[in-house]
């Protein structure tokens, strides 16, 4: 059986046949891992929906969301971002800045996330060849966080490469250490924040943070630090991986590609599903506080639980057809991002970013076609290309 821990397995590309065959004979697989304990793999929709319900029975907090037991150190920061917080400290937390990113607060930005867009769009028609990745979708996310933060415009681009490491440092190409990214951007956040103290405060998200009462404490710069991580992460590579990675399946479906230049309603929906198959991370992870039981398996305390989204989102009693890409797929309740207590603050913004690209992008140039092959990140949790090399024409 093929290893799902293994960075290896997703090189090529999604072990989806693996995951297909899983689903109809062992749902929830258990996954050894060399040096320390195997985890129990969730592939059905129902039973990651069910994992994500019960966020006192499947912690976050307990030992993380990554697949890898932390160091002590490294555990207690990654507790002090949102998504491994459990009740009630996680709504204590969530409640002050959700207003911040409801539909009518993210919609007001659309002309301002326009605008970056073609000026992106400008810079790759100068270029004609580029490497999609990095050249192009790469900017949104960061100028659009670095707005919303009042981050230095000259530091974006030092940002974005620890955001990718975060996300992908199993991959040579980014890193040797999985946590430096983590450790070398929350230490960039917490000279931010004292800086930021010393300043008058802005109309932003980081004098929201440093301001904030949260149910009677306020953040030190060092619990800055690991939101700011969680955030800026969160809102900058999964973005550029819904990019890059949505036109990738859309040169890989001419049809649907003709279908969305004809008729631009149809680019929600398109969003909604490379969502959905080509969802930006494998998995997160749970720790069981209890022990319970999924179907027929018996669930251990302390067990590690994944709720493995790159399966949930292909699985055959949810979705007709799950293997093919449908843009006028309806309804569509993927799951990439979340569900329940942990569903994702900025779901607004991802998909106003992502409708605004793709409709500059198809607006902008006419003909846009694969130069060579692309390239996938190795990586068990980030399901995303590192290269896509295209030619863009007006």
């Amino acid at each position: 059986m093929l290893d799902l821990y293994d960075p290896d397995s997703y090189v090529g590309a999604p072990p989806h046949a693996v995951l297909a065959e899983l689903r109809r004979t062992q749902p929830v697989y258990f996954q050894e891992m060399s040096g320390e304990p195997g985890y129990w793999a969730v592939l059905k929709h129902a039973d990651v929906v069910h994992v994500a319900r019960e966020p006192n029975l499947f912690s976050t907090s307990e030992g993380g969301v990554m697949l890898e037991n932390l160091e002590p150190a490294q555990l207690d920061m990654m507790r002090n971002m949102l998504l491994a917080m459990d009740p009630p400290r996680h709504v204590d937390y969530r409640r002050p800045i959700a207003p911040r990113f409801k539909a009518r607060v993210i919609a007001g930005m659309e002309e301002q996330i326009r605008g970056i867009c073609r000026e992106i769009m400008a810079t790759a028609a100068e270029q004609g060849d580029v490497e999609f990745v990095h050249d192009v979708t790469s900017a949104l996310p960061s100028r659009v966080i670095g707005q919303l933060m009042g981050l230095p415009a000259d530091d974006l681009p030092f940002i974005h490469r620890l955001a990718e490491m975060n996300t992908s440092g199993q991959d040579a190409d980014y890193a040797a250490d999985v946590s430096q990214g983590t450790i070398d951007m929350a230490m960039y956040a917490i000279q931010f924040a004292a800086v930021r103290r010393e300043e008058a405060p802005r109309e932003d998200l980081t004098t929201l943070l440093l301001e904030t009462d949260f149910n009677g404490q306020y953040m030190t710069d060092i619990d800055f630090g690991s939101f700011f991580v969680q955030l800026v992460t969160a809102g900058n590579d999964t973005t550029k991986t819904m990019l890059s990675s949505g036109l990738r399946a859309l040169l890989d479906h001419p049809d649907q590609l003709a279908d969305l230049r004809a008729d631009r309603s149809l680019v929600p929906g398109a969003v909604e599903e490379i969502l959905r198959y080509e969802n930006p991370l494998h998995y997160f992870r749970r720790t069981a506080t209890a022990d319970t039981k999924l179907r027929d398996v018996d669930i251990s305390a302390g067990d590690k639980v994944v709720m493995f989204y790159t399966s949930a989102n292909r699985d055959e009693d949810v979705f007709d057809d799950s293997q093919r890409f449908d843009i006028r797929r309806s309804p569509n309740p993927h799951l990439s991002f979340g569900i329940a207590e942990h569903f994702c603050l900025g779901v607004h913004l991802a998909r106003l970013e992502g409708r605004v690209f793709f409709e500059e992008l198809l607006a902008t140039f006419p003909t846009i076609e694969l130069t060579g092959e692309p390239v996938r990140i190795r990586s068990n949790l980030n399901n995303a290309l590192k290269s896509l090399p295209v030619k863009l024409a007006r």
